[in-house]
């Protein structure tokens, strides 16, 4: 009868593996690749609007704008909360 000690490491103390914070060799990679595609994507847009009709460049443009200028999020009161103001 072979037993094998194949105890979990409950110690917390890593023992190989990647060191802690460091990413993923392949999502680096693959992000690097994704990143040049989309690059050269918004260039040939740049490039190519002025061949589309105005209501195509308005929609490529709203649907990229939050991408450059975050939504604000609209916050409400209520009317028994105070407002915070400091006279």
């Amino acid at each position: 009868m072979i037993v094998l000690n194949s105890m979990a490491n409950t110690t917390g103390i890593k023992h190989g593996g990647r060191k802690k914070g460091t990413s993923n060799r392949l999502t680096r990679e693959l992000r690097d690749a994704l990143k040049d595609v989309v690059i050269q994507e918004l260039r040939l847009v740049k490039e190519n609007s002025c061949k589309l009709y105005a209501k195509d460049r308005m929609n490529i443009l709203i649907k990229l704008i939050p991408f450059v200028c975050p939504k604000i999020k609209s916050e409400n009161h209520d009317l028994n909360e105070p407002l915070g103001f400091r006279f």
